[in-house]
């Protein structure tokens, strides 16, 4: 007996699509190095460079950073000691990028 699958249903493995940084914006990858208090945080970023990281209040409200966590970051144009936190990673995505060798292996713990 054969059974058919619909439209929406394949063999292949499900991809989800997991958000990258945007090398246009100045967005990289960085690692939660430490907790400062007063929505800053400590980042070792994929350029070798350990900047101070601000937590804006859309992602701080939404969704808890810890230590070890993937992040995308935005360096700033005028401070480049100093970054913006975009987005953060699940420890599964982060596990799934760097399966796939989408992490630079200066900052790849997973």
């Amino acid at each position: 007996m054969v059974v058919d699958k619909g439209p929406l249903e394949s063999d292949e493995e499900d991809v989800s699509r997991i958000r990258l940084p945007n090398i246009k914006e100045g967005e990289i990858f960085g690692i939660a190095d430490q907790l400062l208090g007063a929505s800053k945080i400590k980042v070792m970023c994929e350029d070798g460079v350990s900047r101070m990281g601000r937590i804006p209040g859309r992602i701080k409200k939404r969704m808890w950073i810890r230590e070890g966590d993937l992040l995308i970051v935005s360096v700033w144009d005028f401070q480049p000691d100093k970054c913006d936190i975009r987005f953060r990673y699940t420890r599964t995505q982060a596990v799934n990028l760097s399966k796939r060798h989408k992490i630079p292996k200066t900052i790849d713990i997973y």
